[in-house]
């Protein structure tokens, strides 16, 4: 049966309804950048999930070529994940979202190495005749973090980002003064679309510091 990492780790991928604290450890992940509004047709946000989606299933099937990846087994290709805000602003803009600023993101399993990585790029380059080079090898370590499950549409968040808030000063923690917003990734982000989403909003201790983002799992 092939390897699923919302299964195996549920306390990243699926946490309860109510915010609490979690401490999630370096990962490694497919990335690729970009700005605009993820609705917006053909735009650049779309372009971005078929190129993170290319290279994760050219990785997931190299099993079926030629190319052998020390340690490789078989997995579910893990969820999107990404990073959401607007420049030089503490909130997200949901009336305008041609100016998100975005980090989308696919986890990569732990056999991937960077040789791995760039032969990815070069294969789903030659076998689907398109540019991948905007894909990045990106490793991020979010630490510490008030994590929550978010029920309702994408344009109510706010309200559990700040319950989310409210948990962190009762534990005398406070989030980190970042640009970054916690917002799940999702194909589409409608105002009237919903999903169950999971958020994770970074945390510093008090005098502690540190730099970190804010960034989000979507299950």
């Amino acid at each position: 049966m092939a390897f699923d990492y919302k299964k195996e780790y549920r306390e990243f991928y699926l946490p309860p309804a109510k915010p609490g604290i979690i401490d999630i450890p370096p990962m490694n992940f497919l990335a690729v950048k970009g700005i605009g509004d993820p609705n917006e047709t053909g735009g650049a946000y779309q372009q971005a999930m078929g190129l993170l989606y290319g290279a994760a299933f050219t990785i997931k099937m190299s099993r079926k070529g030629s190319r052998v990846i020390d340690g490789y087994f078989d997995y579910v290709v893990p969820p999107l994940e990404g990073f959401w805000w607007n420049e030089g602003s503490t909130a997200i803009d949901l009336t305008h979202k041609e100016h998100f600023h975005w980090i989308s993101l696919i986890r990569l399993p732990d056999f991937v190495r960077h040789a791995d990585f760039f032969w990815a790029i070069q294969e789903a380059t030659k076998k689907k005749k398109q540019d991948f080079s905007s894909v990045e090898f990106f490793t991020y370590q979010e630490g510490l973090c008030v994590q929550c499950m978010h029920l309702g549409s994408y344009d109510e968040e706010s309200v559990t980002i700040a319950d989310m808030e409210a948990f962190a000063t009762m534990k005398f923690i406070s989030p980190m003064p970042e640009k970054y917003l916690p917002s799940e990734e999702r194909p589409s982000y409608g105002s009237q679309s919903k999903k169950d989403s999971s958020l994770d909003h970074h945390l510093k201790k008090a005098k502690r510091q540190a730099i970190c983002l804010l960034s989000t799992a979507m299950i």
